[in-house]
């Protein structure tokens, strides 16, 4: 297994046992990142920087999957945020639209949208694979842009089977 997905697995592998330990307290201390910039709530210190390799991009990735989190921790989610927004039950343009801005958001925006993205999966109680949106966040910036691509199939292919 490579270094960085021991690292992956280790950190939500953390986040998950908060959650089976009923540790409310540390996931109240993750939630206070919503909305902050990532690393400058120091109460998520503990949490987030003894599973998290040293380097900007990957503290800032687990300070916003911490966060999110905490946010909806139930388990079971699988395949990509794209699998995640097709079992959400809307036919109105706005799930589409929302997922769409998602898709386009600079990294710097991506924390809030994926905040409101994740704050509607929990509205719908639809789980998240976190393990899979941690590692798809560290390549958000690729140039090929692969990760928006895979969220899109997963998306709109399972829109066209559901229709099918």
């Amino acid at each position: 297994m490579p270094e960085k997905e021991v690292w992956i697995d280790h950190f939500v592998a953390h986040l998950e046992a908060l959650q089976k330990q009923e540790n409310r307290g540390a996931l109240a201390e993750l939630r206070r990142g919503l909305g902050s910039s990532p690393g400058t709530v120091p109460l998520m210190y503990p949490q987030i920087l003894p599973w998290v390799p040293s380097g900007k991009w990957a503290e800032d990735t687990a300070y916003i999957v911490g966060s999110l989190f905490a946010l909806h921790p139930d388990p079971g989610g699988a395949g990509n945020m794209g699998t995640a927004f097709a079992m959400v039950k809307d036919p109105s343009d706005s799930l589409e639209k929302r997922f769409v801005a998602l898709l386009n958001c600079h990294r710097d925006d991506l924390p809030n949208h994926l905040r409101q993205a994740v704050s509607l999966l929990k509205s719908k109680d639809v789980p998240i694979n976190w393990r899979r949106l941690l590692k798809d966040i560290l390549s958000w910036d690729h140039e090929d842009r692969f990760v928006q691509q895979q969220w899109a199939r997963e998306f709109w292919q399972s829109k066209v089977q559901a229709a099918s």
